[in-house]
């Protein structure tokens, strides 16, 4: 099993939730992060005084999947979240030793 991590933009969510949901994730978690790689920070003006933005905001969306279909998740979140310009995002990919369902008590594949 994979776990992958997409950090994405905001309005890039939806197109991504889409785009994963028909290749078969059948859930997700999403977080709103803050951080900086490539695109840094931009300033703004609030009230007349300017501030530097250091971390910019974005999502990451976490899936667990089975092995075999790992790389056309990882396809369809850069297909649904790549806009062409800095700050697009990344994916990461891990290993996943074991996943259990609270609820029932499956475990591994069965449980995702």
């Amino acid at each position: 099993m994979k776990k992958i991590e997409a950090v994405v933009r905001h309005f890039k969510l939806e197109d991504v939730k889409s785009a994963i949901t028909e290749a078969g994730v059948h859930g997700m978690t999403v977080t709103e992060v803050r951080g900086f790689g490539r695109q840094k920070g931009h300033k703004e003006t609030y009230r007349g005084a300017e501030y530097i933005v250091d971390f910019m905001p974005k999502v990451k969306i976490e899936v667990v999947v089975a092995d075999d279909v790992e790389k056309t998740i990882v396809e369809a979140i850069v297909n649904a979240a790549r806009t062409g310009q800095v700050g697009d995002g990344k994916i990461f990919v891990s290993n996943i030793e074991s996943v259990v369902r609270i609820r029932t008590g499956e475990a591994d594949e069965s449980a995702i």
